[in-house]
């Protein structure tokens, strides 16, 4: 046995077949294993060191192993576990890359734990041991910090980019270190920004390089830390108020109460805080002053005149600056949108509702996500699944923190109706070290399209393989994630309204539709059929996936030239999106390293399905450029010196893939023309 170890170690280093991988990736090792890859283990934990097994430690070992001293690695060798002959086959397997006699539950938690058993580990262990000089020609990792720098510069093919800064708003599921401030690095290679704030702030830019509306895909974002963008968020706040108070007058039929729907019953957990109303200064169904409405539509008329370009030229304020006693406003709106105050209305006032709305709808693409209950997204910056500062998850308070224990002041992401609940929240969460630009306020889909009621999200997967000239590929197989309860906006808690897998699963309590799936895990050809039965069996090729797609594109064109670009290397990432009542779909964010460890049965197909293809895509079609790459399709190649766009170039495209997507439709394209650009000058007087 060790003869055959030597051979086959042998043809891998001449095959250049040297790999390793760090992290939570058992099918990654699987597959490159069958491939005839042997690798060079890392340590758990800590980098990788530097010191090489000396020549005279690597014979004791190969004594022990041909069983020279009668040593237990050699009896392994011999004899592998379970009784089972090691497999020298070196083609990938077709059928399931699962163990068939694994459990579900442990299926993809531990990355250092092999899946595989057609050869004893004993063998890989030994084969590992004999490559330990030799410098890895493929790495996966789930962070580059973790290996050592030496050699990472060595390595040809690495599955991470540097710098993803501007792109991802999750870079991993690890803690953070180093500075906290900006130009500070939470990561080797990475840097501060690789948090929720990255993509808020790159998506920013996108109209230096593409004529399109930011708002048409991306919800409304501001940085906390960053006082314009603050005191633009409070703006933001008081105007989505004004037209949501007109959306509650046109809702309300006769002289019934506006917003008096109960709360469904509360699915909390232990150290959930749900967002409550405040206190009410007005009973229950007793009337408000008659100029709310009035005052509603005034802001909203001079916000039409800006955005028609009406103040150009004019020293016009904005409206919700001068307009109205924002603060008394705002506790009225609060009164007839969550404690059931009435609104009373003229014919003549319902007309105007619906005309200034109308023409509001023209303007703001976003006008339709909005709602009447004016809810917005308070996320951490530097946290994935759902945790916040505190490790917790999805958590909604108290207004202003009241009554919070301490070590829970922190939460994770928190939806918040009340402007001071938000500014709040922002302020009481800043720790020592940390910036309150660390929370980012993003404006909730109030309106999504829901299955069964009940709210979800699509895990969207695609591959850049080169960011210079950039080079996208969409896979075209996704899922769906399902909340644990009923959508409804009057009762903020996790369970209805945070789609994460890890953190729905602490929700035990059934499904109250049995149409759901019991894991809250769809494929999208299950959602395809859903859409089909509903009558919008077009819907998904017709607009989901171009939205994606362009979206997706949108991002990527944007944070082209921050990321650290390396050739030979690649980047699988999971862009999260969530459909709209019109099936428009809206990116949430984009997260590195996505997880692949498996929930349920769909997730186990897929998961292990998109590793198969990515393997093939960034080591097969190197050497063959017409070779099966499984559910990947082109998406974008950037031609002409890398700076001018078009369409990929047909011999990019595998036969039988569809063409990429009309870049001239769905992207116009234009030149860089640069970021963060500045005029200075002053004012000359007549003589």
């Amino acid at each position: 046995q060790l003869r055959k170890a030597k051979l086959r170690v042998e043809k891998a280093i001449k095959e250049k077949k040297i790999f390793a991988v760090q992290g939570p990736y058992p099918i990654i090792r699987r597959l490159l294993r069958a491939r005839g890859w042997v690798e060079r283990k890392l340590p758990r934990h800590g980098k990788q060191p530097k010191q090489q097994p000396s020549n005279q430690k690597k014979r004791q070992v190969e004594k022990r192993a041909s069983g020279g001293g009668g040593g237990e690695l050699g009896e392994a060798v011999l004899k592998p576990r379970g009784g089972a002959q090691p497999s020298l086959g070196t083609t990938e397997p077709l059928h399931h890359p699962w163990p068939r006699n694994k459990k579900n539950k442990g299926d993809g938690e531990d990355g250092d734990k092999e899946q595989c058993n057609e050869d004893s580990e004993d063998i890989h262990n030994l084969m590992s041991f004999l490559v330990q000089d030799q410098v890895p020609n493929f790495l996966w990792t789930i962070r580059l910090s973790a290996i050592d720098q030496e050699l990472l510069q060595r390595i040809e093919v690495v599955n991470r980019y540097p710098r993803l800064h501007a792109l991802c708003t999750k870079v991993g599921a690890w803690k953070p270190q180093g500075g906290g401030h900006r130009g500070g690095g939470i990561q080797q290679g990475l840097t501060s920004f690789s948090k929720q704030e990255g993509l808020c702030q790159s998506l920013q830019n996108l109209s230096w390089f593409e004529q399109i509306d930011l708002n048409t895909f991306f919800p409304r974002c501001y940085r906390l830390g960053i006082m314009e963008e603050q005191e633009a968020f409070i703006e933001d706040f008081r105007l989505t108020a004004a037209r949501s108070l007109l959306k509650l007058a046109l809702e309300k039929a006769g002289d019934r109460p506006v917003g008096t729907e109960q709360p469904p019953k509360s699915d909390t957990m232990p150290g959930d805080h749900v967002s409550h109303p405040m206190p009410s200064t007005a009973r229950p169904g007793s009337l408000l002053y008659p100029h709310l409405v009035e005052e509603a539509l005034e802001v909203c008329e001079q916000h039409l005149g800006v955005l028609g370009h009406q103040d150009i030229d004019r020293k016009t304020p904005s409206p919700c600056r001068t307009c109205i006693a924002w603060d008394r406003f705002l506790q009225e709106y609060y009164h007839v949108a969550h404690d059931g105050a009435k609104l009373v209305l003229s014919r003549e006032q319902r007309e105007q509702c619906q005309d200034v709305l109308q023409r509001l709808g023209e303007q703001l693409p976003q006008l339709g996500i909005e709602g009447s209950l004016n809810v917005w997204i308070l996320k951490p910056s530097a946290k994935s699944r759902g945790r916040g500062k505190a490790g917790g998850s999805m958590r909604h308070t108290h207004p202003h923190g009241e009554g919070i224990p301490p070590s829970l002041c922190c939460p994770g992401i928190v939806c918040a109706t009340r402007l001071e609940e938000v500014l709040e929240l922002s302020r009481s969460c800043k720790a020592p070290s940390a910036r309150v630009s660390e929370w980012v306020v993003q404006k909730y889909v109030e309106q999504p399209l829901t299955i069964f009621n009940t709210k979800f999200d699509i895990r969207q997967w695609f591959v850049v393989t080169d960011w210079k000239p950039l080079t996208v590929w969409f896979y075209r197989d996704c899922y769906l994630r399902f909340c644990s309860q009923p959508f409804s906006l009057r009762c903020l808690e996790p369970a209805r309204h945070l789609c994460n897998v890890s953190v729905q699963k602490r929700y035990k309590t059934p499904q109250p539709d049995p149409r759901v799936p019991p894991d809250k895990i769809w494929s999208n050809k299950e959602f395809q059929a859903h859409l089909a039965r509903l009558g919008r069996a077009d819907a998904w090729q017709r607009v989901m996936v171009p939205g994606m797609k362009a979206a997706i594109l949108n991002a990527l064109r944007c944070a082209q030239d921050q990321v650290g670009s390396r050739k030979g290397s690649f980047e699988l990432f999971g862009a999260d999106f969530v459909i709209g009542e019109d099936c428009q779909p809206w990116l949430l964010e984009i997260n590195s390293c996505p997880t692949m460890s498996p929930s349920s049965a769909v997730t186990r197909r897929l998961c292990a399905n998109v590793q198969r293809d990515t393997l093939r895509l960034v080591l097969d079609r190197k050497d063959n450029p017409t070779c099966p790459i499984g559910a990947f399709e082109l998406l974008f190649k950037e031609v002409g010196g890398g700076r001018g766009l078009g369409p990929a170039t047909p011999q990019a495209l595998r036969t039988p893939t569809p063409p990429c997507v009309s870049l001239q439709a769905a992207v116009p394209t234009c030149l860089h023309v640069g970021l963060n650009l500045m005029v200075e000058g002053y004012s000359l007087k007549k003589p």
